[in-house]
């Protein structure tokens, strides 16, 4: 039924809840592709999973994954990825810092490209926050040179296919480009909106913007040497 499905990664946002029901509700009327939600709860401590199920039985093309305990970003998005069905799969975060109708400027490059990332312009995060993950970024481009300048916005849109050979590991979320070119694919960076953060409490500090993505940069490259990438001529 669906060409689009957006993962939704829950943890502990019940504040928001309501307000990205009605924002993606909102979206799905000006969607470019018929589009579904897919919430996934990486095992909040809050209300955040009654909420949830309320918003999937009120609204037909909300859906959602439950986790035993809290997993972490990367396997939240993993998850995701390994669940859709629709041939394009995007995520948004649940703080809703960016807005889902800029998913359409995605939709509308990733025919030529197999992934289409965020990129945030003029950022409305604290000074510490913005410095730290402009060093991060500028660490992880030195070591995957993917050109992106924003691999942490929280707005992306992947060919399903490709998001689901990703070899998802704990911080990987940050190198969804580069997994894509080691696939041979394709990838682009695009200007979106970005927005304060209007409830809930940010999951993020100095450690995991900077210390965390460098100890990562480092399983990348040993990925990297590893990954096995191939293509099917033809079968019998």
């Amino acid at each position: 039924m669906y060409e689009f499905t957006i993962i939704v990664p829950v943890y502990n946002e019940e504040e928001n809840l309501e307000r990205v029901e009605k924002e993606l509700l909102d979206y799905s009327k000006i969607a470019t592709k018929k589009t579904s939600i897919l919430f996934v709860n990486d095992g909040s401590k809050d209300n955040s999973q009654e909420l949830i199920e309320a918003i999937c039985k009120r609204n037909e093309n909300f859906n959602f994954i439950n986790f035993t305990e809290n997993r972490g970003l990367s396997a939240a998005i993993k998850a995701g990825f390994d669940s859709v069905e629709s041939e394009l799969v995007g995520y948004i975060d649940s703080d809703l810092q960016t807005a889902p109708e800029d998913f359409n400027l995605l939709l509308a490059k990733i025919g030529e490209y197999d992934l289409v990332t965020g990129v945030r312009a003029n950022r409305k995060d604290s000074f510490v926050k913005n410095m730290s993950s402009t060093i991060a970024n500028g660490i992880r481009r030195a070591f995957t040179h993917d050109g992106m300048d924003d691999t942490g916005c929280p707005l992306k849109v992947i060919k399903s296919d490709y998001a689901k050979r990703i070899p998802m590991f704990k911080g990987l979320h940050r190198f969804l480009p580069a997994m894509i070119l080691l696939q041979n694919g394709k990838i682009i960076q695009v200007p979106v909106q970005h927005f304060p953060r209007m409830a809930g409490t940010a999951n993020f500090g100095v450690w995991n913007r900077l210390i965390g993505p460098l100890m990562d940069c480092f399983a990348y490259l040993w990925m990297k040497k590893k990954y096995i990438n191939y293509e099917i001529k033809n079968k019998g």
